[in-house]
């Protein structure tokens, strides 16, 4: 920014405090003015240092504090334009006369950031005379001691400005042969003085007070970092000298439990290797490196040791970075030295020598080292091997998890090149692996999946071969390797693929034949899976192989083909590695890298990917016939991958080669439509729907195989191409070749030769669309708009009159059903109204149904609009409708490049259908004001507002298709963005209890949120419902914060639907404890649940019933001989041959509870209401109560009721899970149904207080009572005395 700029903001202040400078700066060009200077830098200095002597006088004191203030601030903007040698001449008064300014105790921040930046401008201009002059004169050298003191300053502003000029006199030092400022070992010395004083002063305060907080809040130790941090940062590195005493400092800073403290101390020391990274500075970096390893804590140190592990990490990646060789050539020696700290019982001192050691092996070998390694290279890559093999002894087992993350790491660093030296890693973990003890399993499959990528397959399998066609006690089987394998097989020889995996395929497919159409066994099950693991592996052989021209031959190729034809089950895998094998090769060729960056990740080079190519194209012929039959023996739903490999191989087969194949694929189409032509016509206008397991028509399939072809035929195959379409277009007897058929347009778009087909028969596809529309089926619609818009893309200027001849078509189907069809509408009309915006030629005498004399119109927005418009005087409400959204869309897609004029009618037509009597016609005028309310500018909506509020309230009690809720919704955005009172004035009397209502929900919402804490969140609230629709449009038209209900419900308060309970989903897998989940099983998707499944503990705990003795005691352990006789009795159903169980089906029929009554008037009254509790079967009741007396009884006095009280006699211990409150529930519950029942529901009672009922039989009565039960005469009489 210029001086002058800077000046103009002073000139008009916007806050208070600036009014006293810009007085003082237009007094000073007042005096400029008057004197005839010009308004230069130099002039201004020199007035403003006139006014400074001023406001501040050689004895040290401030006569005007607030002209000093001002004055000084303007001198900190001026001097930085000030010529360098006035400075240096003036540096001896400027410094005196701002002495007051820097020694005052009592000086204000704005004044002392003021002073502090005229120093930055006056030291910045001193020469290295200057900085030589001691620091007893009035020199540079004095200036910076005061920046050193505030730089530490308790004011933050003040200490941030300090700090910056240190830092930018730092980094600018005098032209000198130094590489360091004249200043800068006194600058180190200061900061190291000050860290050191706050160091001692910190262990004072710890050691008389033992307050944690105390350590906690440490502010003068983190300013002297953060000095620290400013020095080692501006100064190009730490001075040499002072590395040592510094590092000191930092690791005693480490030790603090303060983390921010500890981090602090590491952003030094990151600052100060950063400094050393240039080749300027880099000379410190050992000095540093050595006074860092001088400082190794204790080997159990786990506070400060993780600390200095990091710190050796970080500088040895710097000095990689350096001197790349040197580094290296030490890795074999840093590796052994912090590979001990791994035998640490401090999980964190193993976390952090794991993490060094990794960051050895990432940052400090190079590439060079692998692609073409040296004798020496290779010793030191023995070394590491062999210290990485030491890490897996007995020694270090306690750290096992992290030595894993460690191997990971070495695979991937010395990538092929560890191939002879890690076979013993690899048997090591194989063998760990294999142990049903060992609990790192995953871990271990992690190393030895980065094995299979850096090494191979190949050498895996040498140390651990799989053994699963000849397993026996000194072989074991490990088919466990297979799914490693599968994620990581990558860049290796697929001749490999072919001599091992290929016989194991098929030793196991053998078998599998041999069981023949016997039942299937595990053992079956089990080489059938075998089978498909093996060939899920042919993708990854696939990526890259470094043998392609040697392993895929013709014998292998025709391998494939007949396992593509005999064998579904592999088919798609077979499928994906065929076409990975071409698309591998063109990324290899199509990467922007250098050969060297290719060759070191791949092992291949462009010209080999290119030779891999050809060698592919010489049997792309055969393998796409055979992929066309087998595609045409495929069922719909599996021809996905097989279309893909297909395209691939398209890619590469020569022009000649594709022609000849659309040739064939089309004469056989023709002669599937000949067919289908011959057919009788009450035959063709059946409809055809093809089961899911029943193969399509032919003319299907062979349409799928011509869209696929399309984009590598050849211009001069087109007309032929069209001239197919052109048949199929009008076939609606055969909706999906018809939908097949328009899929074709979007996909020619995609290639050169396609789009400039389109061009060139534009006029063709125009007059076949338009004569194809009556007969446009209604599956079909979705693709023909996607053909529609692929023409209109390239339709020329000169015959945009195609887009009126299908607007009708489009408007209509916004009003879709089918969501996609309605998507495809919407982008289809903004991509006519970019087309229309472009410019060009409406010729309206070729327009269907219009007056050939019709003049020609000039294309535009406006334009369009019109035309669009023409659909309002529609004759049905579904055309109007669909006018009015189109006119929504196009509206908020373009409303910034419409005219006011055109916006403003826009708005004044449709405001008249708000008064329309069609809901349909109001739901799409509704979501135009809303559109308007939101998008549209406040000077053209707020006039407008006077006929739009009366017009929505209008249908504010219509509670069909939730049009209240939207005119609600659209009020309240209109409120938002007028203001309530611009709203209510507009609004009728029988509508401001809706608008009350509106604001008062909106004040609670806002009360609401302040209370919980989230602020004034409509943002918020925008957010939380933000991913609920496809698009913003959809979004400003549909959405709404009131469509919920007319509740004033929150979100957080309305109960959620479907699976979003409580934000989380879970999937579940329902286990049967007496036979394990068997996942290879097709049946297992049957045991995977999305809620959660009741265990059968629980559900049997439901019916499970306690074991009593004969005094109703529970008995725990008993036997079956313990059952009491009546407990025996319960268990059989009635009628099972007992007496008392038949009597007790006889009484239950015609006394039971849910027995035949007779009502009043003799009507019969049947019941089959269910108990509290109960459960079908013979299950008792869910809950029941605990009821004990204290001689075993227990009496319940339920409700009085017509018979009587209700006196009845419970045994102890058998209700004794519900309680008090389920005992309650149930005597009300039964007193009601006596009353309900009245005499024939009485009890009848035989004496007074004596503690015997007589009552009518019923069984689960007899199941609860206490004592022998005696049947006489169709009774029971119990006591609970013996």
């Amino acid at each position: 920014m210029s001086l002058e700029e800077k000046l103009e903001k002073i000139r008009s202040p916007k806050l208070q405090n600036q009014k006293e400078t810009a007085v003082v700066l237009s007094a000073v060009e007042d005096t400029l003015k008057d004197q005839s200077h010009s308004a230069t830098p130099t002039a201004y200095f020199a007035a403003l240092l006139a006014l400074l002597s001023q406001a501040i006088v050689p004895s040290d004191r401030i006569v005007n504090k607030d002209l000093a203030s001002s004055v000084v601030y303007l001198l900190d903007l001026v001097t930085t334009h000030v010529p360098a040698a006035l400075l240096r001449s003036k540096f001896s008064q400027i410094l005196t006369s701002l002495g007051p300014t820097l020694t005052s105790q009592d000086i204000e921040a704005p004044l002392l950031r003021s002073s502090i930046g005229c120093l930055e401008s006056l030291l910045l201009a001193q020469d290295s005379t200057a900085w030589a002059l001691p620091q007893s004169q009035i020199s540079p050298r004095r200036a910076v001691a005061g920046l050193l003191a505030f730089a530490s300053d308790h004011r933050p502003k003040v200490r941030k400005r300090a700090q910056d000029a240190i830092t930018q006199v730092l980094k600018h030092p005098p032209p000198s042969p130094s590489l360091d400022h004249p200043v800068a070992d006194m600058c180190a010395e200061a900061a190291l003085r000050i860290l050191s004083d706050s160091l001692d002063e910190s262990s004072r305060k710890k050691r008389k007070s033992k307050d944690r907080e105390q350590d906690q809040h440490q502010p003068g130790l983190i300013h002297a970092l953060h000095l620290v941090k400013t020095v080692a940062s501006a100064s190009g590195g730490w001075p040499s000298k002072k590395i040592e005493p510094l590092c000191e400092a930092l690791m005693g800073v480490s030790r603090s439990s303060n983390e921010y403290l500890a981090m602090a101390a590491f952003e030094v020391f990151e600052v100060m290797f950063n400094g050393m990274a240039d080749q300027f500075s880099s000379s410190k970096l050992p000095r540093l490196m050595e006074a860092v390893a001088e400082l190794k804590p204790s080997h159990n140190d786990s506070q400060l040791l993780p600390s200095w592990i990091a710190v050796i990490s970080r500088g040895y990646d710097v000095s990689a970075q350096i001197s790349p060789e040197d580094t290296f050539f030490k890795l074999p020696m840093l590796f052994g030295m912090v590979s001990a700290f791994l035998s640490s019982a401090s999980h964190d001192i193993r976390v952090s020598a794991s993490e060094c050691l990794i960051s050895f092996l990432v940052n400090c070998i190079p590439d060079k080292t692998i692609s073409e390694p040296s004798i020496l290279d290779e010793k030191v890559f023995e070394r590491l091997a062999q210290a990485a093999e030491d890490l897996l002894s007995v020694k270090y087992q306690g750290a096992w998890m992290e030595v894993f993350h460690v191997q990971s790491a070495l695979f991937e660093a010395l990538r092929w090149r560890a191939i002879p030296l890690s076979r013993k890693i690899v048997s090591i973990i194989g063998e760990l692996r294999a142990s049903e003890s060992f609990n790192g399993k995953k871990e271990a499959d992690a190393v030895l999946g980065k094995a299979v990528q850096s090494i191979g397959p190949e050498a895996v399998l040498e140390t651990l071969p799989l053994n699963l066609i000849t397993s026996g006690a000194g072989q074991p089987g490990r088919a466990w390797l297979l799914p490693i394998l599968r994620d990581n097989v990558i860049n290796t020889n697929l001749s490999h693929f072919r001599s091992e995996f290929v016989p194991l395929s098929e030793a196991m497919y053998q078998r599998v034949i041999d069981n023949g159409d016997l039942e299937k066994t595990m053992e079956i099950k089990i080489f059938e899976t075998i089978v498909q693991q093996t060939w899920a592996l042919f993708p990854g052989y696939c990526n890259l192989p470094l043998d392609l021209d040697k392993a895929l031959d013709q014998g292998f190729a025709e391998l494939l083909s007949n396992l593509l034809y005999s064998q579904p089950e592999i088919r798609a895998d077979i499928c994906r590695g065929l076409q990975t094998l071409v698309d591998s090769n063109r990324e290899v060729l199509a990467a922007e890298t250098n050969e060297e960056d290719i060759y070191f990740r791949s092992r291949i080079t462009k010209s080999i990917a290119q030779t891999n190519l050809e060698h592919l194209a010489s049997f792309a012929g055969n393998l796409l016939a055979v992929l066309f039959n087998v595609y045409s023996q495929t069922l719909p739903q599996f021809r996905g991958f097989i279309l893909q490999c297909i395209n691939a191989y398209l890619s590469i087969t020569k022009e000649k080669d594709v022609l000849d194949i659309h040739t064939r694929v089309t004469d056989l189409l023709e002669t599937s439509l000949a067919e289908i032509a011959s057919q009788p016509q009450d035959t063709k206008q059946q409809p055809k729907e093809t089961p899911s397991n029943q193969m399509p028509p032919t003319s299907h399939t062979f349409m799928d195989l011509i869209i696929t072809l399309s984009v590598y035929l050849p211009f001069s195959s087109f007309p032929k191409l069209f001239n197919l379409t052109s048949r199929i277009f009008p076939l609606n007897q055969d909706p999906q070749l018809q939908k097949k058929a328009y899929k074709l347009l979007p996909r020619l778009a995609t290639s050169p030769n396609g789009s400039l087909a389109l061009q060139t028969r534009n006029q063709d596809l125009q007059s076949l669309l338009l004569s194809s529309a009556p007969t446009t089926s209604t599956p079909a619609r979705r693709d023909r708009l996607l053909a529609i818009a692929a023409t209109i893309e390239h339709l020329p200027p000169t015959d945009l009159h195609f887009i009126p001849c299908v607007l009708s078509e489009v408007v209509i189907a916004t009003k879709e059903s089918n969501e996609k069809a309605r998507t495809a509408a919407f982008d289809l009309l903004v991509l006519m109204a970019r087309k229309m915006i472009r410019g060009g030629i409406i010729e309206q005498s070729r327009i269907p149904n219009m007056d050939p004399t019709a003049p020609t119109a000039a294309a535009s927005l406006e334009e369009f609009c019109t035309m669009i418009s023409a659909g309002l005087v529609g004759s049905t409400p579904h055309m109007v409708s669909a006018s009015i959204t189109t006119l929504t869309r196009v509206l908020y897609e373009f409303h910034t490049q419409l005219s006011k004029e055109v916006i403003e009618d826009l708005v004044s037509t449709l405001d008249l259908f708000l008064e329309s009597n069609n809901r349909e016609i109001v739901r799409s005028c509704l979501g135009f004001t809303k559109v308007v309310v939101l998008s549209l500018p406040q000077d053209i909506v707020r006039p407008r507002l006077k006929t739009l509020v009366p017009g929505l309230l209008g249908w504010s009690k219509e509670h069909k298709n939730r049009v209240r809720a939207r005119v609600k919704h659209v009020l309240e955005r209109a409120m938002r963005r007028f203001g309530a009172q611009e709203v209510e004035k507009w609004c009728p009397e029988e509508g401001k209890k809706l608008i009350a209502n509106i604001r008062k929900s909106r004040e609670r919402k806002k009360r609401k949120r302040s209370a919980e804490g989230e602020g004034d969140g409509e943002d918020e609230e925008q957010g939380r419902r933000k991913g609920r629709f496809e698009s913003e449009y959809d979004e400003a038209v549909y959405g709404s914060e009131s469509e919920e209900s007319e509740s004033d419900l929150s979100d957080k308060e309305r109960p959620q639907r479907g699976n979003a309970t409580d934000g989380r989903k879970g999937t579940y897998i329902i286990e049967d404890p007496n036979e394990p989940l068997d996942l290879l099983d097709r049946s297992a998707l049957g045991r995977i649940s999305t809620s959660r499944p009741v265990s059968l503990k629980q559900q049997r705990g439901k019916q499970h019933r306690p074991t009593v003795n004969l005094d109703g005691k529970l008995v725990f352990g008993g036997e079956e001989g313990d059952k009491m006789l009546i407990d025996d009795a319960e268990e059989k159903e009635p009628g099972d041959g007992t007496l008392e169980r038949g009597i007790g089906a006889y009484v239950e029929a015609i006394r039971g509870r849910d027995a035949v009554r007779r009502g009043r008037g003799g009507r019969l009254k049947f019941s089959n209401r269910r108990g509290r509790g109960e459960i079908d079967g013979d299950g008792e009741e869910a809950g029941m109560g605990r009821n004990e007396g204290k001689q075993g009884r227990a009496v319940v006095v339920g409700k009085e009721g017509r018979g009587g009280r209700d006196v009845r006699e419970r045994r102890a211990g058998r209700d004794w899970r519900e309680g008090k409150e389920g005992r309650d529930r149930r005597e009300g519950k039964e007193g009601r149904r006596e009353r309900r029942e009245g005499t024939d529901g009485r009890r009848e009672r035989s004496g007074k207080g004596n503690g015997v009922v007589k009552k009518r039989f019923e069984p689960r009565s007899q199941r609860r009572g206490l004592g022998v039960a005696k049947v006489r005469s169709g009774g029971v009489r119990k006591t609970g005395r013996r």
